[in-house]
């Protein structure tokens, strides 16, 4: 069996379980698993499901997805194309024209009033098109892209089309090729291959920085304004460094000053710009005509400071019109052998964002928060159920595919063992573990955000809670989000499974959001502190009063998102507000009580936490791996405080320098002497913490 067909086993295995875990339909799991991976590769933003079509006719049309970034004035719709057979098929070029054809066929749809008037507002194509058709004065730029799990014989690349009703359209496919390809390179960036030479007409002109001696080459040059504006409205955020790109997918907020020089003073850009700093694997070199050397090809770009400039020029181009024949931006280019991409290119992204207001949340993904939470799940073993002799464990995936990598090379037996220590839908991904926190902490309008704006808010408070002080993240604060994740996912899968749901689907996830933000906002009202986190991580179970309480719930709740006023037709854009919290919470809904069993009070919540904090101190003492991680930023003013006091080691030395290039990967020796290190400032009233 070949490699790429055992991943397609893998695929259609996660899409099964996933369908049969949350209650939904094959396609709308397959449609999520893309999208995510869509969203975190820089492909799309956020994507809503909606999948509504029509087939036969003159003019069929499908769409499963829409994202707006309102900000920028882009629309980012998906069409799926699920197989549903167990063998890996091929992607022909004539149903991958008409599936892009119909999706087109629909945006030209709803920008229309007639078809908008011509469809019931309870109906699948409203809610993917009124949005469109609300928003439809502000669109600049579409981006369409086709999820497949068959495969492309020839890679396309993604390609500027013809304009649809004055709108520029770029269309993208993610088949399994890429899919697969994007789910091994989420540690590193997908590679991008930029035909410079192609876009703006001939090479670059570039002056070489560095020398033939040197591992790492440099090269700086001054990109015209309308070229980098092409390459990122071929390629998107995917040019981003993942920092920079979630940063700019949670804060779209266009940098106003730039457009403003751009329009009075373009000839003045370079020099008030800061210009970008970017990496890539590997440049193509040419001799222009006059002698100098030219860039002609950059491979595997990615864009570490300076996304916000990229994406302003873009915004200038299609939403100000602004021209940018005069408009030149400085990039300084670095070159990173492959084999150190995984350890520079992160450590560029922080410290050429150091002087922006990209704040410490922003670089979450690498934040000690996660490998505590790695720990916990792999140490903490939930109570046996149903007679059986032991307990699994909920597993927290803290760097993207570590769950699959676990089983990669066991045997069947291995495999089997595995899944029953950590079953697949005990799985929690980072972006879950957002959602679960804060619907429960009564910030349902936050969830509704989608993904990556959810997770930011979570990484924004949670970094602050963290330095503040961090052992109230510890074991019983895991069992406990599990016990929120558990309670979530029956939620979710008991909304997908009802009558009332399936009559008139849409806005899933917004409804379990906001039945479980009530519940908790409930609570607080009837004077008590939380559910009782314990007792459900001691069942792994909902209880019976509590399913009971979201079975009567949940439709009530979803009866009042769509019941809003008569200037409120975008309820999934209504849900972002905190005014739809507000209104949701003064609500009095027909419910049973909360029993007094099912809850904590205030005490019994204030000395369990006192409890937790205690042993997470002890905790922190022993895992010393987690400071580790801590001190990398601090290494160097580290070590060079130690080596004025007179007591940094050569052993230390070393150890820090190390740790200062992100280098974790330390000897015994070296931990120890870096721990003795540690213990001596803190005795001499240096805490590393504080530095």
């Amino acid at each position: 069996m070949s490699e790429l067909q055992q991943a397609f086993d893998a695929l259609r295995e996660d899409i099964l379980l996933e369908a049969e875990a949350r209650g939904i339909f094959q396609q709308e799991a397959f449609f999520e698993l893309y999208a995510a991976t869509a969203s975190e590769n820089g492909d799309t933003i956020d994507l809503e499901y909606t999948h509504s079509h029509k087939e036969g006719g003159r003019q069929p049309y499908r769409i499963d997805g829409y994202g707006f970034d309102n900000d920028r004035g882009t629309l980012y719709l998906a069409v799926c194309d699920y197989r549903s057979g167990a063998e890996l098929e091929s992607l022909n070029n004539d149903r991958l024209t008409s599936a892009l054809k119909q999706a087109t066929t629909f945006l030209e749809n709803a920008c229309s009033s007639v078809f908008i008037n011509s469809i019931e507002e309870t109906s699948p194509a409203f809610t993917a098109a009124y949005p469109i058709y609300s928003a439809r004065d502000l669109i600049k730029r579409v981006r369409i892209i086709l999820f497949s799990n068959a495969r492309l014989v020839t890679r396309r690349p993604p390609q500027l089309c013809e304009q649809v009703g004055g709108l520029p359209i770029v269309y993208s496919v993610l088949d399994t090729n890429r899919y697969f390809e994007i789910q091994k390179s989420f540690r590193i960036s997908e590679s991008i291959e930029v035909n410079i030479a192609d876009i703006a007409g001939q090479p670059l002109a570039c002056l070489k920085a560095s020398t033939d001696t040197e591992e790492h080459q440099s090269y700086l040059l001054a990109i015209p304004g309308s070229v980098l504006a092409e390459i990122y409205g071929l390629y998107g955020a995917r040019l981003l460094e993942q920092n920079v790109r979630t940063y700019l997918q949670a804060k779209t907020k266009v940098n106003k000053g730039i457009l403003d020089t751009i329009k009075k003073t373009p000839e003045m850009f370079f020099a008030y710009n800061n210009g970008l700093t970017a990496t890539a694997s590997g440049v193509k070199l040419e001799t222009l005509k006059d002698g100098q050397l030219g860039i002609a090809a950059i491979q595997n770009l990615q864009i570490v400071n300076g996304g916000q400039t990229t994406a302003s020029i873009l915004y200038a181009k299609d939403v100000a019109n602004s021209p940018l024949e005069r408009v030149h931006v400085q990039m300084k280019l670095s070159v990173i052998p492959p084999a150190h991409i995984e350890q520079v290119v992160p450590n560029i992204s922080r410290f050429a964002n150091t002087q922006n207001r990209i704040s410490e949340a922003d670089f979450f993904s690498s934040h000690p928060f996660h490998l505590q939470m790695e720990r916990y799940s792999r140490i903490s073993t939930a109570p046996p159920q149903d007679g059986a002799m032991t307990g699994n464990k909920w597993f927290y995936e803290r760097a993207r595919g570590q769950y699959r990598d676990g089983m990669a090379y066991a045997s069947e037996a291995e495999k089997r063992k595995y899944q029953l220590e950590y079953p697949r839908d005990k799985l929690i991904e980072k972006t879950d573990l957002a959602k679960y926190l804060l619907s429960f902490e009564r910030k349902p309008y936050l969830v509704s955000k989608g993904a990556q704006k959810a997770f930011m808010a979570f990484a924004d408070q949670t970094a602050k809670a963290w330095k503040s002080a961090p052992t109230q993240f510890n074991e019983i604060w895991f069992r406990n989000a599990c016990a929120m994740g558990l309670i979530f996912r029956w939620t979710d899968k008991y909304v997908a499974g009802s009558d009332w749901y399936r009559d008139d689907r849409g806005y899933k996830s917004q409804t379990v959001a906001y039945t479980l933000s009530w519940i908790a906002e409930k609570i607080i009202h009837q004077g008590k502190a939380s559910l009782d986190w314990q007792n459900i991580w001691n069942t792994q179970s909902v209880p019976e009063d509590l399913q009971e309480l979201i079975v009567s719930l949940a439709p009530q709740i979803s009866t009042a998102l769509r019941s809003t006023s008569a200037n409120v037709r975008n309820v999934g854009e209504y849900c972002k507000l905190e005014l739809c919290w507000q209104n949701i919470k003064a609500t009095e809904f027909n419910a049973p009580a909360i029993p007094d069993h099912l809850v904590l009070d205030i005490n019994e919540m204030t000395q369990e936490k006192k409890e937790a904090k205690s042993s997470a101190r002890i905790d922190r003492e022993i895992d010393f791996d987690v400071l580790l991680h801590m001190l990398v930023p601090k290494a160097e003013i580290i070590r060079r405080t130690a080596e004025q006091r007179r007591f940094l080691s050569p052993k230390a030395d070393r150890a820090l320098q190390k740790l200062g290039s992100g280098n974790l990967n330390l000897a015994r020796p070296d931990k120890n002497a870096v721990k003795l290190l540690v213990k001596r400032m803190a005795d001499e009233g240096m805490p590393v913490e504080d530095m």
